[in-house]
């Protein structure tokens, strides 16, 4: 038997996740000092549930495992496990996932698990877990999933997959699951009230307010205050140095106008493929200038497959709605769900010869097209996304090079995902619970000095919930 006390992991022993505890719990298996990686245990008696099952962005994974070195797709959960990338709790992985690892299968000892978004760093493990144990999600968190699984090589697993609605409670045994929608850089995010026992627990997803859900994260957290919650656990991403812009989608918006109305022959864009109110941004600046926005078939598979989520129009679909085409990549093979949105699509050649036409969204994996469209010198980029994370960013170096190639005019535009420090402090503030986790953060005690009731979250340890009883 493996002694994670000798391993380079960080979980102390297996023991610690057998003990049987007569109060709440909560333990922390991940997003401890890390972006991402959010993995939240909550135990009432018999009752286990496991908040969000994802990798982390963390440094850490990069110490073992980069490029074309990953985690062997026979023995997935053996080589995580090796250095504690994962868990090592009993009862929840798959026996294919566990195939040769130290750690023996056991019937599951999990009885759900609830993801608050499709992002990665949240849900991309759930194809570790056992296909028996529930996992709880939204109905467009589930459609979004559906769409990445056909368009991707990610994959969530067999599940019996449970479809939760917007403040209905949940109830998993003893403990009680309210989830309420949030704003975030993606669509269909939320957060949840959990109410144990021995009070309710608050649990964030990731959030903000500034975007054009902000009033959803709001009445999140009215409610939230209102429970007198025991514990918040709250995600903290930009705690702490944080150089980045805080402009909001509106900002984002103005910048794009700003340059478009230059007429340039041909705008380029690059943000997250799933971020649909970038993309809905984009859209509506093309179409102001006389553009159409051209999106890539994987985006408009998402787009067509989640349109229905939205009201009428509000989404923009190839092929019924003007101004928004699909960008024809040459590639020896298109798969199936490729090829419906390419009988309309428009080429290298159309777009180089009509650039004045068109906004142009090109992922970084797609910057070979730039071969064949030689966008004039001076052409903006518009890098929707996150200013990388630290100045020797691989692919941030690796843009530049094309970009300088191609002589590029780049210009950062990015409206982040998350509330800023001080705005995260203010709504966290407000809740007024007795205890406040932050996780998702490198700097958690950068809460100490602005937020009452602060505990920092230690790795693999159950803490007791104490508190009022839930409602």
């Amino acid at each position: 038997m493996v002694s994670f006390s000798r391993r380079a992991g960080p979980f102390k022993s297996r023991g610690s996740f057998r003990r049987a505890m007569r109060s709440p719990t909560v333990t922390f298996l991940g997003g401890v000092r890390e972006i991402g990686g959010n993995k939240v245990l909550i135990e009432d008696g018999p009752d286990r549930i496991l908040f969000d099952f994802g990798p982390s962005f963390s440094p850490r994974y990069e110490e073992f495992y980069v490029d074309y070195l990953q985690p062997r797709s026979a023995s997935p959960a053996k080589d995580l496990l090796e250095f504690g990338l994962i868990p090592p709790l009993p009862g929840l992985y798959s026996a294919e996932a566990l195939a040769d690892a130290d750690l023996a299968w056991e019937p599951p000892r999990v009885h759900g698990i609830f993801v608050s978004h499709a992002h990665a760093d949240h849900a991309g493990y759930l194809h570790l877990v056992d296909p028996d144990i529930p996992v709880h999600v939204g109905a467009g968190t589930r459609e979004m999933m559906e769409a990445i699984e056909t368009s991707t090589m990610m994959r969530y697993g067999e599940h019996p997959y449970r479809i939760f609605h917007d403040r209905t409670p949940v109830r998993v045994g003893g403990i009680e699951v309210v989830p309420f929608p949030v704003d975030h850089s993606i669509p269909f995010a939320y957060g949840f009230l959990i109410r144990t026992s021995e009070g309710t627990v608050v649990y964030t997803g990731d959030f903000r307010h500034h975007g054009p859900r902000g009033e959803d994260t709001h009445a999140f957290f009215r409610a939230a205050s209102e429970e007198r919650p025991a514990v918040l656990i709250t995600e903290g991403t930009r705690a702490g140095p944080d150089a980045r812009q805080n402009l909001t989608e509106e900002g984002v918006r103005s910048g794009v106008d700003r340059i478009l109305e230059k007429r340039p022959t041909l705008a380029l864009a690059c943000t997250y493929p799933r971020d649909v109110d970038r993309l809905l941004t984009l859209y509506a600046a093309a179409r102001e200038a006389g553009r159409s926005l051209a999106v890539s078939a994987r985006t408009a598979h998402l787009l067509e497959t989640i349109a229905p989520r939205f009201g009428r129009h509000d989404l923009p679909v190839p092929g019924a709605t003007d101004g928004l085409v699909v960008y024809h990549r040459k590639k020896k093979r298109y798969y199936t769900w490729e090829k419906p949105f390419l009988e309309n699509a428009v080429d290298s050649d159309e777009v180089r010869a009509k650039g004045s036409r068109y906004l142009l969204a090109l992922d970084l994996m797609h910057f070979p097209e730039l071969i064949d469209l030689r966008p004039p010198r001076g052409t903006p980029f518009v890098h929707s996304m996150s200013e990388p994370f630290t100045e020797d960013d691989v692919d941030d170096r690796v843009m530049h090079n094309w970009l300088d190639h191609f002589g590029l005019s780049f210009h950062q535009m990015h409206a982040s995902g998350h509330a800023s420090a001080s705005e995260l402090y203010e709504i966290v503030r407000s809740v007024r619970a007795s205890t406040v986790f932050p996780i998702h953060t490198e700097h958690p005690e950068a809460f100490r000095s602005e937020v009452p009731g602060v505990a920092l979250a230690e790795l693999g340890r159950p803490t007791p919930i104490r508190g009022p009883p839930a409602r």
